[in-house]
């Protein structure tokens, strides 16, 4: 009983976030992970972001450790501008048994890495909507 209620939170915060976004930029709707026999993972990540074209669009998302490394990329490699929201897999990921969440960040051409990555706890599958503080180069 308690864990549709931290859905629905979740749900909120998300909606709250997502409101306050940049415009036009990509937003991650929904995640999903399911580890295979052989220990790997796969994530069905679901972008949503006004694809213009070529000179805008979504292009990226990554799966990245709670140690900012990046275990996984997946990489759009054209703009989706009448499939909206939209959903692709990455699989064959590789994460360490101790590791229990991981975060997707998204990004486009034009804004680059999303300010809002989406967590996903492993163990639980539960979704959490995380605001980064992302460093200038």
């Amino acid at each position: 009983m308690i864990k549709p209620i931290y859905n629905i939170i979740a749900t909120f915060v998300f909606l709250i976030v997502s409101l306050t976004a940049q415009a036009n930029e990509v937003e991650i709707v929904d995640v999903t992970a399911h580890q295979s026999s052989d220990k790997t993972w796969t994530f069905a990540v679901t972008l949503n972001h006004a694809d213009e074209g070529w000179d805008h669009y979504a292009n990226e998302w990554q799966v990245i450790a709670p140690d900012n490394k990046i275990l996984a990329t997946g990489t759009l490699y054209h703009p989706h501008v009448n499939e909206q929201p939209f959903t692709r897999n990455t699989s064959g990921v590789k994460i360490p048994a101790h590791m229990d969440s991981v975060r997707i960040i998204a990004k486009d051409t034009v804004h680059g890495l999303s300010k809002t990555a989406m967590q996903v706890n492993l163990k639980t599958k539960e979704l959490t909507p995380v605001k980064l503080v992302l460093k200038k180069k």
